[in-house]
């Protein structure tokens, strides 16, 4: 059993350090920002990465998305700018509903610019009122004039203001459907949200009498929750592959003080409860990331059918790295305190990982019912 990357993984983790390192001088500035940064866009734009988004049919550099090969380049991302991550991660989750059950016109419409970061999309799941409760949602369709009325509001949705489209969760009927809204529909408008302790674009989108062509729908009348499920499938495993990449950053960091300052005539590394620190940080880390690695790895060939896996690796990579990221800074003392340092920024941008893509609490049950369900 060979638990190391294939020599494509290792290609794509290549392609990720090469541009992580050509916009590290720019990763602070970006990571601050709650609208698009230019020069990170501009920098996924020629590094050709979200081709591995979208199927080579459409421009993609694989015949179909590889959740493995997402995982390893959202590793190296994270660890330098969350702000690259995100907007790489968002070209695949905003989009993968089109990728699976879109119309030819849509997907040829809309793909080939998605692998080349031309435009941006957004998935608008989230209502004022409905969070983890998907089957909660307010916002729907109805048949109006031959074809669709869009009437609803969606909260904290990523790249809100910047998308060139949202695909959007809505009732309909008995049941729940998606559909593609271009941002420049009349009647969309959109709203900036608070803003976050780890800054990240984000906006509250208003549906007011949008009128859509039923050609805007994307797959069957009724698929809307299995597509939503379709996505989670792919992409959940690979926010434990940036909770990984966050965490390992944060060793570094703390790896790189505790050898170079002394305290009580020797390193601070070489101290039994600092030594004792690292040592649990950096197996709780490659714990997480052979979960992880693994989970992405089934995922490629059965997605739907090994989701509580890549729960179980999005579950403990991100508890993982909240508390490594803590551990760390205790064994930096106050300069882990210091406003506006790595550190701090790691700090913030670790605890909201446990909340979006499926709350522990929520994966949690998800993944003991899944347990009661297949142990005999």
């Amino acid at each position: 059993m060979n638990f190391d990357l294939d020599p494509e993984y290792l290609e794509y983790q290549r392609e990720a350090r090469e541009l992580a390192q050509s916009i590290e001088h720019i990763a602070f500035e970006a990571d601050a920002m709650n609208e698009i940064h230019p020069g990170i866009l501009q920098a996924l734009q020629e590094s050709g990465m979200s081709s591995l988004m979208v199927p080579k049919q459409y421009g993609g550099r694989l015949d179909k998305i590889d959740p493995l090969a997402i995982c390893v380049v959202r590793e190296v991302f994270m660890g330098v700018s969350s702000h690259l991550d995100s907007l790489f991660a968002l070209q695949g989750i905003g989009s993968y509903a089109i990728t699976v059950a879109g119309s030819d016109e849509q997907r040829a419409t809309w793909l080939p610019a998605i692998a080349k970061a031309e435009v941006l999309p957004a998935l608008a799941l989230t209502e004022p009122e409905a969070g983890s409760d998907l089957k909660a949602i307010l916002t729907e369709i109805v048949p109006h004039e031959g074809g669709l009325l869009l009437n609803g509001s969606k909260a904290f949705i990523s790249n809100a203001g910047s998308a060139n489209f949202y695909v959007t969760f809505v009732k309909d009927g008995p049941g729940f459907s998606m559909v593609l809204v271009p941002a420049d529909t009349e009647g969309v408008s959109v709203t900036p949200t608070d803003e976050l302790i780890a800054p990240h674009v984000l906006g509250d989108v208003e549906f007011k009498n949008v009128k859509l062509p039923t050609s805007a729908r994307i797959g069957a009348p009724g698929d809307g929750l299995d597509l939503v499920l379709s996505t989670l499938a792919v992409f959940r495993v690979s926010v434990a592959g940036a909770a990984v990449g966050l965490a390992q950053a944060a060793l570094e960091e703390a790896v790189r003080h505790t050898r170079s300052r002394e305290q009580f005539g020797r390193p601070l590394s070489k101290l039994g409860p600092v030594s004792q620190m690292l040592a649990d940080s950096w197996t709780e880390i490659e714990m997480a990331r052979l979960l992880t690695y693994r989970a992405a790895f089934m995922a490629r060939s059965e997605p739907a059918a090994t989701l509580q896996h890549s729960s179980m690796a999005k579950l403990a990579a991100s508890e993982m790295a909240s508390k490594v990221v803590d551990r760390c800074i205790q064994m930096m003392g106050r300069f882990g305190l210091v406003k506006g340092s790595l550190m701090e920024r790691l700090y913030r941008q670790a605890r909201p990982m446990r909340i979006y893509e499926g709350s522990s609490e929520v994966l949690r049950t998800g993944i003991a019912r899944e347990l009661i369900k297949i142990v005999p």
